[in-house]
C-alpha cells in the first residue's frame, strides 16, 4: 500500500517582514527615549535659568531691559529685541553694570552701525563680532593725523557716540593700537611700538575722562605692525592696518586673557 505524502509547502518569501517590523519597533522605542531625555534636559535648563535670574536679577540692557540704539548722539530703545539676562558687577566707582553676552552683541553692533550710517562715519569705523567679543575698529584716517597720537577734534562726536553704546556693560575692554609696517622715526615716537601704544592710551584717557568709563574695566596695548589684518603691499592694505580697536571682551576671552597674563607672571618669577 503506497504512503500518502503531504504536498510540499511553498517557501515563504515574506519572512523578512517580521525582522523589519522588529527593527522599526526598536527604532521607535529609541526615539521615544531620546525625546523624553531631551524634554527632561530642557526642563532642567529652564530651572537653572530661573535660579540664576532669581540670584542676580533681570539684566537691564537699557531702559526697560531693551537694547540701546544711538540716534544723533542721543540714546533711545530698540523695540521687540529679546536678550538673555546676565550677571551684574558693581565697579569700584559704585556703578552696577551687567555683562553683555552673545545675544547682546547683535544689538550692540546694529546700534553702532545705524549711527555710523546716519552720521556718514561708516567709512571711518568698522564693527565686527568675533570669538573675542565685539570689535570696534577706528581707522587712522578718521581719528588721527599721520604719525600723530592726538585725536582729531572732528572725530570726538563719533567716538562719544560709540562710547555711549558700550558704556552700559561690565565686560572688560581692551584698547589695542596697530600700525602698518612703514618704519616710524620721529622726535616724539621712536618706533611703531610707541605710536600704537600711545594711540591706544589716548583712547583710554578719552573713555575714562570724557565718556565716563570705569578705569578698572580698561586696558591698553600697542602691537605696532605685528598684528595686521591686511597685507602691507598696497596703500589700501596699509590703511586698513593703521587702526585702534576697542574690544568689548566676551567672558570667555576675558578669562582666557587673564589666565595668560597670570601664566606670564608666574613664568617671569
Amino acid at each position: 500500500m503506497a504512503i500518502k505524502r503531504e504536498p510540499e509547502k511553498h517557501a515563504n518569501h515574506e519572512r523578512w517582514l517580521v525582522s523589519y517590523g522588529d527593527l522599526l519597533t526598536l527604532l521607535f522605542a529609541v526615539f521615544v527615549v531620546m525625546y523624553a531625555m531631551g524634554q527632561s534636559d530642557k526642563k532642567k535648563a529652564e530651572e537653572v535659568a530661573q535660579s540664576i535670574q532669581s540670584a542676580f536679577g533681570m539684566a537691564q540692557t537699557g531702559t526697560g531691559g531693551k537694547p540701546i540704539m544711538i540716534q544723533s548722539g542721543a540714546v533711545s530703545v530698540v523695540p521687540d529685541i529679546k536678550t538673555v539676562p546676565s550677571a551684574q558687577r558693581r565697579t569700584a566707582t559704585g556703578k552696577v553694570r551687567q555683562y553683555a553676552n552673545y545675544t547682546d552683541y547683535g544689538p550692540i553692533k546694529a546700534s553702532i552701525d545705524a549711527y555710523l550710517v546716519k552720521s556718514g562715519a561708516n567709512g571711518k569705523v568698522s564693527v565686527e563680532i568675533t570669538n573675542r567679543g565685539v570689535v570696534v575698529s577706528l581707522k587712522e584716517a578718521g581719528f588721527f593725523d599721520s604719525g600723530s597720537a592726538r585725536l582729531k577734534k572732528e572725530s570726538l562726536e563719533t567716538l562719544s557716540a560709540i562710547a555711549e553704546a558700550l558704556n552700559h556693560y561690565a565686560n572688560t575692554f581692551r584698547i589695542e593700537g596697530h600700525t602698518d609696517n612703514v618704519p616710524m622715526h620721529s622726535a616724539e615716537f621712536r618706533s611703531n611700538w610707541e605710536l600704537s601704544t600711545i594711540r591706544a592710551t589716548t583712547v583710554v584717557h578719552f573713555l575714562t575722562e570724557t565718556a565716563g568709563f570705569d578705569p578698572e574695566l580698561l586696558s591698553a596695548v600697542g602691537y605696532g605692525e605685528f598684528r595686521p589684518i591686511s597685507e602691507n603691499e598696497s596703500q589700501d592694505g596699509r590703511a586698513r592696518n593703521r587702526r585702534v580697536d576697542i574690544i568689548l571682551l566676551a567672558a570667555e576671552a576675558e578669562g582666557g586673557e587673564a589666565k595668560s597674563r597670570l601664566s606670564s607672571v608666574v613664568q617671569m618669577r
